[in-house]
């Protein structure tokens, strides 16, 4: 077996979807380590004791909202709070941090989806970030249900949607297996019919044309390459123990499974690791 051995600023893992299954590239400084051939082997991360901030790269004694200084964390746009609530954009409003931002970024098509990781849940993306998304969420299942003109209106019709389902994937559950097939054309349908007041609302304030239900869509299925799910899970923090090692077992999400606990990558933005395998 080759020996991987590469030191740098870690990012959260990229993802491609190939013939149904995830296939991870690992950011390690300028490297990508593919991390799909190293499941069954021995891994060793080791955190070096250097931030540096992911989006200016100055040195960071803390990480603010996955590896940003705090600079930067209280000035750029996307660390706004608006950015976890999407029905609070305030880019109308003419207060967005960073106006130019907020046109490429929540001035775009958005899409309202379905997904199950951990069970059903409703959830917002822009279109680029399709099935990056779902994937990155450990989502096995997935079914885009309305296309919008903007972030506010995705998050206006998500707060509507998330009165009878859940918004948030409960990341331990996910971790411990494969969530149970759900029927999420079927699911669609009662929902939208169940929301059918709030969406007539969102079409009078923002014109007929601002939202899109998307019914010929087909549902999509995800295949994560895990050969073991946990347990118990346990999670790693390279803040309180600098070395994490033990055999991949697999990997949902942006978390690494091991045999002994699982990491989530993404949380570690900016990190700087040696990874050893």
């Amino acid at each position: 077996m080759t020996m991987v051995k590469v030191s740098g600023n870690i990012a959260k893992m990229q993802t491609s979807l190939e013939d149904g299954e995830v296939r991870y590239l690992l950011p390690v400084g300028d490297e990508r380590v593919p991390m799909n051939d190293l499941i069954g082997k021995p891994l060793q991360l080791t955190y070096e004791g250097e931030i540096n901030c992911v989006a200016c790269g100055r040195k960071t004694k803390k990480s603010f909202s996955q590896g940003y200084c705090y600079p930067c964390f209280s000035s750029l746009a996307q660390c706004d709070m608006c950015i976890v609530k999407p029905e609070t954009c305030h880019y109308f409003a003419g207060t967005c941090r960073e106006p130019q931002w907020g046109e490429t970024h929540c001035m775009q098509d958005h899409y309202v989806y379905l997904a199950n990781s951990s069970g059903i849940k409703v959830g917002i993306t822009r279109g680029s970030q399709i099935p990056t998304r779902w994937m990155d969420q450990g989502a096995t299942q997935a079914l885009p249900i309305f296309k919008v003109k903007n972030r506010l209106i995705s998050g206006k019709l998500e707060v509507a949607i998330k009165q009878h389902v859940a918004d948030k994937t409960d990341w331990r559950r996910m971790l411990k297996g494969e969530a149970e097939g759900i029927d999420l054309v079927a699911r669609r349908d009662a929902l939208v019919a169940e929301c059918q007041q709030e969406i007539q609302q969102i079409k009078t304030e923002f014109g007929g044309d601002a939202l899109t239900y998307l019914d010929k869509e087909s549902q999509v299925e995800i295949c994560f390459p895990v050969t073991e799910y946990p347990a118990k899970v346990t999670s790693f923090n390279f803040d309180k123990t600098p070395l994490v090692e033990g055999r991949l077992m697999g990997i949902k999400g942006q978390y690494l499974i091991f045999d002994n606990g699982v990491i989530n990558i993404r949380k570690f933005g900016g990190y700087r690791v040696t990874v050893t395998a």
